[in-house]
């Protein structure tokens, strides 16, 4: 069973449909010993970096997702769930992340030209920087839906993919069996589809 958390920051609907539509089971909660019984954990999240990570902690969600992480259990950050998963952020000042990932979280303003709308927003191609079993079924170039206006630096050894925007940003990274999609999957039609299906076929500590 795949684990959706729900502190209060995401769409979530979409992300259970996602599943459903791949025949899996995934079951949205904010129990932090589901998150212990569950197979698989999804981190989603929009919003602001700080407000997020406050409510994780006072939840206690946090420790549990530290905890599943460390025992080996695949854990996947969507967008603002994926930039929680770094040491830290520069939104609106500096905010401390679940430390999962080396890096820290950065505007886009600081690296694409002027004049680029801000946030990305819309469809962006992928482009495979090294494979790893979230990317089994992705291919160079496939399309996924982006909505952001900071991405992840310095994360050169957790790089799985990037996307043009007149800067190379980061799209997806990940170590061992903690990933993160900076895209949102669930609203990436059938390359998305394939990247949960990857997502609920990698082995615990993979």
């Amino acid at each position: 069973m795949v684990a959706i958390i729900d502190y209060g920051v995401g769409n979530l609907f979409s992300l259970r449909s996602s599943f459903a539509a791949i025949g899996q089971e995934a079951e949205v909660t904010s129990d932090p010993d589901a998150l212990r019984r569950a197979e698989r954990i999804i981190l989603p999240g929009v919003g602001a970096f700080g407000d997020a990570a406050e409510k994780l902690r006072k939840s206690g969600l946090d420790q549990a997702v530290r905890e599943a992480a460390a025992q080996g259990k695949p854990l996947m950050g969507i967008c603002l769930g994926m930039q929680l998963l770094f040491e830290k952020s520069y939104e609106y000042g500096e905010h401390q992340g679940l430390g999962l990932l080396k890096g820290e979280i950065r505007p886009i303003a600081e690296r694409i030209p002027a004049g680029l709308k801000i946030p990305q927003m819309g469809w962006n191609a992928l482009k495979i920087v090294r494979k790893a079993p979230i990317l089994k079924y992705t291919e160079e170039g496939e399309y996924v839906y982006f909505v952001h206006s900071y991405s992840a630096v310095k994360c050169e050894d957790s790089l799985l993919a990037a996307t043009e925007y007149g800067a190379e940003l980061t799209a997806c990274a990940g170590k061992d069996n903690v990933t993160g999609c900076q895209f949102h999957p669930e609203k990436s039609g059938k390359v998305g589809l394939k990247i949960l299906k990857a997502f609920c076929e990698t082995e615990a500590g993979a």
